[in-house]
């Protein structure tokens, strides 16, 4: 890549960003949280998001989350290779879940976790319980209940012969 087109993508980025931002800041005036995301490819926006979890009732309605759904119907995918996911703040585990999922080639943050924090969005509970403690000390149980059919599924998938991988 030449420092022409350097310059440019930064330039798209920050642009991206400023807008990002913006979403998060109508979100909140709009009664949602203070999130905004966006999917970009190649040059365009494909997808905006924000937060809608309060709105819409739904804990999975992240602005990443929101984004990348929008940007798979856009596209017509379900896989966003080729794209980069923006977003005004660092995501959460789910979020990032979501992001290597879809498989964008690249996440770009403006606020991180623990700006989020002074704000009452604490995920770093969250990212510390992923990274640092057993299942045994989550505020939650994790339990395998093993049944002789466990499998049963994905020997059912594994024999479709018109399966799409992903």
């Amino acid at each position: 890549m030449t420092t022409t087109q350097e310059a440019s993508v930064q330039g798209s980025e920050r642009a991206w960003m400023e807008e990002a931002i913006s979403l998060a800041t109508a979100s909140v005036a709009n009664g949602g949280g203070p999130f905004g995301a966006l999917v970009a490819k190649g040059s365009r926006i494909v997808a905006l998001g924000n937060n809608q979890v309060t709105s819409t009732l739904d804990p999975s309605a992240h602005a990443e989350v929101s984004a990348m759904r929008a940007a798979c119907k856009e596209l017509g995918v379900f896989s966003l290779e080729g794209c980069v996911l923006v977003t005004s703040c660092e995501p959460c585990p789910m979020c990032l879940s979501a992001a290597l999922w879809a498989r964008v080639d690249r996440v770009v943050y403006s606020a991180d976790r623990h700006d989020a924090a002074v704000a009452g969005f604490d995920d770093r509970k969250f990212y510390d319980l992923f990274e640092k403690k057993p299942a045994s000390m989550w505020p939650m149980r994790v339990e395998q209940l093993d049944l002789p059919n466990r499998t049963a599924p994905f020997d059912a998938w594994l024999a479709k012969s018109d399966r799409v991988d992903y």
